[in-house]
């Protein structure tokens, strides 16, 4: 297995003891859950204090991280054009706190990062979170549905991929292709207010 400093999961619809069972498989010792809303209607296994009672049946240690690393921002600011603006919420000092202690915490223990969303280019924790580790200097893997472990920038090559046809004309270099196609992905996923009602701005996700 490649060293990571830290995993990412998105648990979609994944049943409690498959997903349990790619956690150990990935030797994954805290889980950082950083939903915003911690909880699931449709799999109520994945519902905070029913989660954290799973995971600490099998060792795992748990933190609800989403009020500071979350994709949902409770400030009106912290939105642009009704969509949350992640390079702005990267920039946050909430943010950049909640950032340190999850870098402190894989010091010391094999965390990974989860969400909802079951690719990782549709989720705030690649395309915000991970993306701000990375930029770092720590090595992201991302936990996909089939077991394997794709490295981070493998994600952002995929990235790029999905944007060549909206290739932004005067970004020339490779990290100004790459911070572009960062912005449109998430204008396309991030989360969206519409009037007072918070909505995705993906009308059909992969779960």
């Amino acid at each position: 297995m490649p060293s990571f400093d830290l995993l990412s999961i998105g648990h979609s619809s994944i049943a409690i003891e498959r997903f349990l069972a790619m956690l150990r498989s990935a030797e994954v010792s805290a889980v950082a859950d950083v939903r915003s809303v911690p909880r699931s209607r449709r799999f109520t296994w994945f519902s905070k204090n029913s989660l954290a009672g799973r995971l600490a049946g099998e060792g795992i240690a748990y933190a609800a991280m989403g009020d500071v690393l979350g994709g949902r921002p409770r400030d009106g600011g912290l939105y642009r054009d009704g969509v949350a603006d992640y390079e702005a919420m990267a920039a946050q000092p909430e943010f950049l706190s909640g950032l340190k202690h999850l870098i402190d915490t894989a010091a010391r223990a094999r965390v990974c990062l989860m969400c909802a969303e079951r690719e990782p280019l549709d989720c705030h924790r690649c395309l915000l979170v991970a993306r701000s580790l990375a930029q770092r200097g720590l090595a992201v893997g991302h936990i996909l549905h089939d077991g394997a472990i794709e490295p981070h920038a493998a994600t952002e090559r995929r990235l790029l991929a999905l944007d060549r046809e909206t290739c932004d004309l005067f970004a020339t270099g490779q990290k100004e292709r790459l911070a572009a196609a960062y912005r449109r992905r998430a204008r396309a996923v991030a989360f969206r207010r519409i009037g007072d009602t918070p909505k995705r701005a993906l009308a059909a996700k992969s779960r």
